[in-house]
């Protein structure tokens, strides 16, 4: 394979190399290699006008005397020079002895680099001085790449330079219809724009045009893979409407809505892929109970699949109130069912005997086996692998698979990155809930909030306290389970109270919990153990220490153990010392609101897509020009967009959509050759 790179003017084999390095092989792959921002050198800056925020200079000076000093790699040159404002610099020039003879006395050239003051003494050591203007890039506005090994941004501008005018003009992508609609550049000059700008408004334009075309594409690819299925009107099947009639409260409209769309889903021949995401407390399991229902009544049988022993039995006790009376045949299933019980549970699921069976990862195990998998839920999908799901999919011929999460996605995020599924959202939370009084929590405040505490536990309510660690581990700064379980022992001496974290078997927490939910103990501490599956009407606070720890969707479900019923709940976020600004940005959120919806757009604000997309993000979007921390506006606009186009040119053979065509099916071949 021909090496492109050495077609451009100053690249041979060795520099060539370094590009690879950075996995530019190709002059296209140069071209969109993107700057990590820029250096505005348009006006000249004199060095009197430096602050401590911005210490740059570019500006013209003359060369007034040489001195040296001993410094400890040797002797170094210390050139004085004046600017035209007559300011004085010191450039002390280390490692480049070349220098004294270059800056001759009485010599003029053009200044580019940091000065600092020390001393009341202008001085620079990163620096770098050249004969014109336009050497030193005073008018313009440069670019700045991720570097690597020995390429310089000379390099970098240079080759993506010759890299432009080499490809000249460079394919379209877009439509002109939508250039025209929008007001966006062609690609050609919107690359050039982005790597050597004319000016801020033209930087603006080039960003928004190669960020569209970039999600457009992304887009109507999803599309034609997954084509959207309109929601139809199915009926609840009897069971369905058997057990709505036996619920003590009336459904919610978003809990109506997303049965609806699950069954539409059902009712069809094509497996369905749905996510349903929904807030902490706002019903999405009874949801996917109920739509059990409409497959078990058609022959069917399902599998609910929980990430913990703890929130899997906490399923299944659910399922035996809510089904049982109907008929329901449940079990559950866990690795530590062995022996002739196992053998006899696993006939029955094998004969069709068992309609519902609700478990851990253990349901994928090689022995577990069905008759008719119609239906697979995954719960808290998150935490499986695609391959984990894939595995229980694999036990039926092709069954439905819905996913729940109780982690809300933000918009962006649903919009691309879960593109490929259908999504049901739960927003609306049960009639009677009352928000969450959250409160922050410094040393001074304690004991206010024991006191508080206690006043609720005098109301026989219970609490939750959560801790980020077991116990010390030598590491004193850091309140632990055990050491604070102790503690709290002597703040209430006549209160009942137990602790529950990993190291305990799933038969002691579920012990633990069943005392819990029976008000045998008041007050519970934890480690994160409680994040999720707990649910008990009567507590109403919690108490997480060390709270600047925890991210905010963390906060959030943890603040959901409480709230679950008509009490008033509380939620305290303790912290010890001086807050770090994202920390307070965080813990001011969570006082701010409770709804989770608006926390994982902030959460995506803070700390970007990465650390809440988790693996999915990183093996499914590789964004080079848009961003959905900051582009959520062309995220939306570019969904809408692709919709539209493929409704009425599905196959894209419009004249319209010729550019279109080509980069996805280009894009198609570099999928496959990478």
């Amino acid at each position: 394979m021909k090496d492109e790179l050495t077609l451009l003017p100053g690249i041979g084999q060795k520099k060539s190399q370094e590009f690879k390095r950075l996995g530019l092989s190709t002059l296209k792959d140069l071209v969109n290699y993107i700057p990590r921002g820029y250096d505005d050198r348009r006006e000249e800056r004199y060095i009197s006008s430096i602050t401590e925020e911005d210490s740059s200079v570019n500006c013209h000076i003359t060369i007034i005397s040489h001195s040296a000093f001993a410094s400890k790699n040797g002797r170094t040159v210390k050139v004085t020079a004046i600017d035209d404002n007559y300011t004085k610099v010191e450039l002390l020039c280390f490692n480049r002895p070349f220098l004294e003879k270059m800056l001759y006395l009485d010599s003029q050239w053009y200044l580019n680099g940091t000065v600092k003051k020390i001393h009341g003494v202008y001085q620079s050591s990163a620096f770098e001085v050249k004969k014109t203007k336009e050497e030193c890039g005073i008018g313009r506005i440069l670019p700045l790449y991720p570097l690597s090994g020995t390429l310089s941004q000379k390099d970098f501008r240079s080759a993506i330079k010759n890299a432009l005018d080499f490809l000249s003009p460079i394919e379209e992508e877009l439509p002109s219809s939508l250039r025209e609609k929008y007001s966006l550049l062609d690609r050609d000059t919107a690359l050039r724009e982005i790597h050597f700008p004319d000016d801020e408004e033209y930087l603006k334009k080039a960003k928004e045009t190669l960020a569209f075309t970039e999600l457009l594409l992304l887009e109507i690819k999803i599309l034609r893979e997954r084509p959207v299925n309109a929601i139809r009107n199915i009926p609840p099947s009897p069971l369905e409407k058997k057990m709505i009639s036996l619920l003590p409260f009336s459904l919610t409209t978003d809990q109506v809505k997303a049965c609806n769309e699950i069954r539409s889903d059902l009712s069809r021949p094509t497996p369905m892929n749905r996510l349903l995401q929904g807030d902490v407390g706002s019903g999405k399991t009874l949801v996917a109970l109920l739509s059990s229902l409409y497959v078990i009544q058609n022959g069917g049988q399902v599998a609910l699949m929980a990430p913990t022993e703890l929130l899997a039995r906490q399923h299944a006790e659910n399922a035996y109130a809510l089904l049982s009376p109907l008929g329901v045949r449940i079990s559950f299933i866990t690795g530590d069912v062995k022996g002739k019980n196992r053998q006899l549970l696993l006939s029955h699921l094998k004969n069709g005997e068992i309609d519902l069976a609700i478990g851990t990862h253990a349901l994928f195990s090689n022995d577990v086996n069905f008759k008719n998998l119609k239906y697979v839920i995954i719960d808290e999908q998150h935490r499986f692998g695609v391959g984990q799901r894939e595995s229980l999919q694999k036990k039926g011929e092709n069954p439905h698979l819905l996913s729940m999460t109780a982690t809300p996605i933000p918009r962006t995020l649903a919009l691309t990155l879960y593109a490929d599924l259908d999504i049901s959202t739960i927003k609306t939370m049960p009639n009677g809930r009352k928000k969450i009084i959250t409160y922050t929590v410094g040393p001074n405040s304690r004991e206010k909030m024991y006191s508080s505490i206690n006043v609720e536990f005098e109301r026989g309510h219970q609490a939750y306290f959560v801790y980020p660690r077991i116990d010390d581990e030598g590491e004193s700064d850091l309140r632990d389970v055990m050491s604070m379980y102790s503690f709290l022992q002597k703040q209430y001496p006549f209160v009942p109270s137990a602790f529950i974290h990993s190291r305990l078997s799933e038969d002691e927490k579920m012990r633990i919990l069943n005392d819990f939910r029976a008000g045998k103990i008041t007050y519970l501490v934890a480690t994160s153990v409680v994040e999720v599956g707990i649910d008990i009407p009567n507590a109403t606070c919690m108490v997480i220490e060390h709270a600047d720890r925890f991210g905010l969707a963390a906060l959030h479900q943890l603040r959901g153990r409480v709230g679950r019923s008509s009490l008033q709940s509380y939620c305290f976020l303790v912290f010890d010392s001086s807050l770090s600004p994202e920390a307070k940005e965080r813990l001011s959120t969570m006082k701010e609101t409770n709804d989770g919806f608006v926390l994982a757009e902030k959460d995506l604000l803070i700390r970007g897509p990465g650390e809440i997309s988790g693996n999915k993000q990183s093996g499914f979007l590789k964004l080079k020009f848009a961003s959905l921390t900051e582009d959520t506006i062309l995220v939306a606009r570019a969904k809408d967009e692709a919709e539209k186009i493929l409704r009425e040119d599905p196959g894209l053979i419009k004249a319209d959509n010729a550019d279109l065509r080509r980069a996805i099916k280009e894009e198609k071949v570099t999928d496959k050759k990478s």
